[in-house]
């Protein structure tokens, strides 16, 4: 464990997308202009590699090149996450080892997938994973992709741990996270970080730490003035950030809420990234494309089609 951790984990996280180019590889070029854009928005941290990133589909070395330009891309006073999304305690720790030369705030890490993991060899994964982390560990709750949640009960007992900061829950569960932040055996310094952009506001306005958002990669700043006007206790502003929020998420709504697709589609018209999925069969249809589009300018976005940038 590093003892000397120069940020606390809050505020607004966008998980950074990944321009992926005809070639199927990363265009690192368009990677930096998108990251400059958040962070010149107002971006606490970046959460790197993440499910917004595709990062299960990335090679550990494609990992740490990205990892590496965030970082030069985002300065040194933002934070940046280096999630470490892979199915095994072994294979996570090889990832945290690579990652660690370049120097990342935190990592994350998600359940054991593949073979269903009981709570005790949850807990004894990232208990492994938080005593090798040279930094420290966010645990990702996001059972949608790995088909097993994080019970309350152990997400108590990890909180504990020296090395876990806090958890990003992306489970849509409103009912354990009310429960976790007000819970009496979870110390006040592990932070409660929301990954589910409906639930923001609520979240925030009941006292979590921060946001992890991969729809802020298309416009950030509702995502900034919500956290905002939550933390100075403003709760109209809150709430009329929120409903911002749920009207930007009619990109996603709109395409049978394919949301990494079409987020990177409605970037991609900002020229901050391409509409291509590592995995090219998940690329919108051009009438598809085409749909969003006419979402963000019903949404005032003031874009056209012009404006996309084609991958060479």
């Amino acid at each position: 464990m590093n003892g000397d951790v120069k940020f606390a984990l809050n505020g607004v996280i966008p998980a950074l997308v990944a321009p992926i180019n005809d070639a199927g590889s990363i265009d690192f070029a368009i990677l930096e202009k998108q990251v400059k854009y958040l962070v010149s928005h107002g971006a606490h941290g970046i959460f790197v590699n993440g499910s917004t990133g595709e990062g299960p589909l990335l090679s550990i070395s494609e990992k740490v090149d990205l990892l590496r330009v965030a970082r030069a891309a985002a300065g040194s006073e933002v934070f940046l996450v280096a999630a470490c999304l892979a199915p095994s305690t072994e294979h996570v720790l090889r990832e945290v080892d690579a990652m660690a030369a370049v120097g990342p705030d935190f990592v994350a890490a998600v359940t054991p997938y593949y073979y269903a993991p009981t709570q005790h060899i949850i807990i004894k994964h990232f208990r492994s994973i938080a005593a090798e982390s040279p930094v420290p560990l966010v645990l990702y709750d996001i059972p949608s992709n790995t088909h097993s949640k994080i019970a309350l009960d152990a997400i108590v007992e990890l909180s504990h741990e020296k090395n876990i900061a806090g958890i990003k829950d992306s489970s849509g569960d409103a009912v354990s996270f009310a429960r976790g932040l007000i819970h009496p055996d979870i110390p006040e310094s592990f932070s409660w970080i929301q990954g589910d952009d409906y639930l923001d506001a609520f979240s925030m306005l009941s006292g979590a730490s921060g946001i992890v958002t991969g729809l802020g990669n298309v416009r950030l700043d509702p995502y900034v003035a919500l956290y905002g006007a939550a933390v100075a206790g403003n709760r109209n502003a809150a709430l009329a950030a929120q409903r911002e929020i749920n009207s930007l998420a009619q990109i996603f709504e709109c395409v049978g809420h394919r949301i990494i697709p079409a987020i990177k589609a409605a970037v991609a018209f900002d020229g901050r990234c391409l509409p291509r999925m590592k995995m090219e069969h998940h690329t919108l249809s051009a009438e598809d494309i085409e749909t969003v589009l006419a979402v963000l300018n019903g949404l005032g976005a003031g874009l056209n089609r012009a404006a996309i940038i084609e991958s060479d």
